[in-house]
């Protein structure tokens, strides 16, 4: 049986866990890797009341954006959904989600894309990754017209912050905090130019970690990597610092001749247990015989039981909360800018999403013009004669019908499009859309509704 759907339009939901109260080992195990998103985009689209959907998934935050045709229905599909691909009982889950809808979920991307909602705010990498989600999504069915143009507007917000408010100046984004968190952690009599300095992984994260060290005046450093090129290149980058190129398999070695060690590959399990670090000599006597390490991969390298010794001290990326308090007036001003920014490209997108429901009324009405016509041109060429009747006539008869109903149809259709920048011609958009509904009986948004979810149904086995 088909529910009616009479009073409910699609809605735009984003449905994540919270980056400022979930737990880290809550997110890793949602964490979707990018080359599972065209997977998860499937399955999402799959359910009955999801039309578009896209997964934002870094080492901070896990969010599913959809388009679902049903809202209350849309959200029980995901919530469902999301401990099934995790594993992750639902009880557990929902009290660490959030829901935004429509304007809301709009304003919370853009803030993210702004990089206001960052663990460290004024994040840059979050841009990046907000991209890297719209180049995934290319040609990847679901990530449809709503969605991709959300992320795409949310880059241009990101791009127009930081222009207009010169917010990344000075940034701190999650390697550098990694740095700073390190820095502020060694003891007094330590420092970062004595201290021996290791890093694990050489990827994107792993590089900025390298650069901010340097930045801090390091000049020395041992890096582990599965293979050396990478190290290569960063060494031929940097110049007038020893890095030092050791393979995974002499990571624990290294790690046992380190003061601090930073850990950023993308391996899926821990890659440093509490069995490893307790059968490791201590750190220096500058560093107090402790080690320090700092774990910025999501899922975790540093397993949560090596933080039991007492001859070490675990961080990982919940830690850089504590550097947040620095340079707080700044940032609350910058914030401020970046609002009224938000503020009116939420307006602008908004408008735009709004203007998008004439589309189903344009098409429905160019179908009824032209079911008119067709009926007309044939009933006028079937009083004609045989002899009266050759391919010139036929096409003279067709082209005055075809363009009796362009002429006709130009002022509705002129009066069903908008670019959504005006509020005011938009409201009378939308006041000539339910209008020439009426008229026509064209019932748009019931029909329309009914019979993509129809058509969803269909498709199950």
């Amino acid at each position: 049986m088909m529910v009616g759907y009479t009073k409910e339009n699609s809605s735009l939901v984003v449905i994540g866990l919270s980056v400022h109260t979930t737990p880290v080992e809550l997110r890793e195990k949602l964490a979707i890797p990018e080359a599972e998103w065209p997977r998860a985009i499937g399955e999402l689209c799959g359910l009955n009341h999801i039309e578009e959907a896209v997964v934002l998934s870094t080492c901070n935050r896990m969010e599913i954006y959809v388009v679902a045709l049903s809202q209350h229905r849309g959200i029980k599909e995901v919530t469902e959904w999301m401990p099934s691909t995790s594993g992750i009982p639902a009880s557990e889950l929902s009290q660490y989600l959030f829901l935004l809808y429509n304007k809301d979920a709009t304003q919370h991307l853009f803030e993210v894309s702004a990089g206001l909602d960052s663990l460290v705010m004024e994040e840059g990498q979050i841009l990046a990754q907000v991209k890297q989600v719209v180049k995934a999504g290319q040609g990847v069915n679901g990530f449809g017209r709503n969605i991709s143009g959300l992320f795409k507007h949310a880059i241009t917000v990101g791009k127009r912050v930081r222009t207009e408010t010169n917010i990344s100046a000075g940034a701190v984004s999650v390697s550098s905090a990694a740095v700073e968190l390190a820095v502020m952690k060694l003891p007094d009599q330590a420092s970062h130019g004595n201290a021996r300095m290791l890093v694990i992984g050489a990827g994107k994260m792993g590089k900025l970690v390298i650069k901010h060290l340097v930045a801090k005046g390091c000049k020395k450093m041992v890096v582990v990597n599965r293979t050396e090129e990478r190290v290569s290149a960063i060494r031929d980058e940097i110049n007038d610092v020893e890095i030092i190129y050791k393979p995974l398999s002499d990571m624990l070695e290294c790690v046992g001749e380190a003061d601090v060690v930073f850990t950023s590959t993308a391996s899926e399990n821990p890659l440093i247990l509490k069995q490893h670090v307790k059968e490791l000599p201590f750190a220096s006597e500058e560093m107090g015989r402790k080690r320090l390490f700092v774990d910025i991969s999501v899922p975790r390298n540093v397993g949560s039981c090596v933080d039991d010794l007492e001859s070490v001290k675990v961080y990982n990326v919940d830690n850089l909360k504590e550097l947040v308090a620095a340079n707080k007036e700044d940032r609350l001003r910058k914030a401020m800018e970046a609002q009224v920014i938000i503020g009116e490209e939420s307006g602008q997108f908004e408008a735009w999403r709004d203007s998008l429901e004439t589309v189903p009324t344009i098409k429905k009405l160019r179908a009824y013009a032209e079911r008119l016509r067709i009926a007309e041109v044939e009933k006028c060429l079937g009083k004609m004669s045989d002899e009266d009747i050759n391919k010139k006539t036929q096409k003279a008869v067709d082209d005055l019908g075809r363009g009796i109903v362009n002429k006709m149809l130009h002022g509705p259709m002129q009066h069903l499009r908008c670019d959504g920048s005006d509020s005011r011609t938009l409201s009378e958009t939308l006041e000539n859309m339910h209008a020439l509904n009426r008229m026509f009986g064209l019932e748009t948004e019931v029909s329309v509704l009914e019979q993509k979810i129809r058509a969803k149904v269909e498709q199950k086995p």
